[in-house]
């Protein structure tokens, strides 16, 4: 058999690609990730606004969508909307959805729909709603306005729902306004994700390969040392670039990655 036919997993000694999105997803709880998830369950005791920020590729949606799994359903109601241009009587329609509720037309019979359902669930479910609004940093300037007013109950004397708006750093940017101020003053939780060292990104691609049952060295110590510094402790990219590694050594009929095939790597990738 030609060596270079050797499917890529078998080659490496693995049981699946652990740098691709797969049905067997290898949670890899970062110093970051922990953080966030710590902030994010204060946020749901606590209730109120809470801010998670990144770039692109730092782990949000993961550290969201680990967080939200981990919530008692007995104890909260997660929705998530993942929002990017609508407009605000788009934005109530959706959250009226999600929420169960049969969307009306006019914005004034949705905002009613939405607090009386909030309400009812949190006074008779006993549950707390957890909206969940990512790439919230393009969410227009109106509704960021009525969000303060959408979740003021009794007066503004008590929070009945954890409110997560997640984006890019420029979030934070657009809440600075002083149009916003009453907003800000509501936040009761803002991490940004930073991304990692490097030494847990080493950590994390061992532990990605460990996961998908490699016993072996895959990578030369020059090769992860290109990886890390390419990457710059972006988790998406680090897993971008070892997937076309493997696939470029695969490809070279080598057992290991060099930082040659790094390099073609990265330059693929840039290319693509």
């Amino acid at each position: 058999m030609n060596p270079g036919a050797i499917d890529y997993t078998t080659r490496y000694g693995l049981e699946f690609n652990p740098f691709l999105k797969n049905s067997k997803e290898i949670l890899i709880k970062t110093k970051e990730h922990r953080e966030a998830v710590t902030r994010l369950d204060y946020l749901a005791k606590l209730k109120g606004f809470g801010i998670l920020t990144g770039a692109s590729g730092k782990g949000k949606t993961t550290a969201i969508r680990a967080w939200a799994s981990s919530l008692n359903p007995a104890l909260y109601q997660v929705v998530y909307s993942c929002l990017s241009s609508l407009t605000a009587n788009d934005f109530y329609r959706n959250l009226a959805a999600e929420l169960g509720m049969e969307p009306a037309l006019r914005k004034s019979d949705n905002f009613r729909a939405i607090q009386e359902e909030i309400t009812r669930l949190f006074i008779e479910k006993k549950k707390t709603p957890v909206i969940i609004i990512d790439e919230a940093n393009y969410i227009n300037n109106a509704i960021l306005n009525d969000l303060k007013i959408l979740f003021s109950f009794e007066m503004d004397s008590r929070d009945r729902a954890a409110v997560l708006l997640a984006g890019l750093p420029k979030l934070n940017n657009n809440l600075r306004l002083a149009v916003h101020e009453p907003l800000r003053q509501r936040v009761v939780m803002n991490y940004n994700l930073e991304g990692m060292e490097k030494e847990e990104g080493r950590s994390y691609i061992a532990e990605k390969l460990k996961g998908a049952g490699c016993s072996r060295q895959v990578f030369e110590e020059a090769a992860l040392e290109a990886v890390l510094n390419a990457a710059d402790g972006i988790p998406r990219l680090i897993n971008k670039y070892c997937n076309a590694c493997l696939l470029i050594g695969n490809s070279r009929s080598m057992d290991m990655v060099t930082a040659d095939i790094v390099m073609q790597a990265v330059n693929d990738c840039e290319l693509g």
